[in-house]
């Protein structure tokens, strides 16, 4: 998760693809060079432990635009595959 994160922070489209569990994965990626990523608390976890197959993360993303600040908030679901976990998909509220 704090990678994914990072990857957003930095603009780098190319880690976020390869994070993406290929069920889900978009053809392309796209990010807002106007949005500056600037915080992420992690908010819950559920499983998501060494010897889980799967895990949720619940966390708020902290940007600022070109309207202001804003906080992305998301219940994220992962799947681990060959010992990498992978972003499956999330529900942003």
């Amino acid at each position: 998760m704090r990678s994914r994160y990072t990857a957003f922070a930095i603009g780098d489209t190319a880690y976020l693809r390869r994070s993406w569990h290929p069920s889900t994965r978009p053809a392309s990626i796209e990010l807002d060079p106007d949005v500056r990523w600037l915080r992420l608390d992690i908010l819950a976890k559920s499983a998501g432990g060494p010897f889980d197959a799967e895990g949720i993360v619940e966390f708020e993303a902290i940007h600022r635009d070109a309207s202001g600040r804003g906080v992305l908030h998301e219940r994220s679901r992962f799947m681990r595959e060959d010992g990498n976990w992978f972003y499956v998909d999330g529900e942003v509220s």
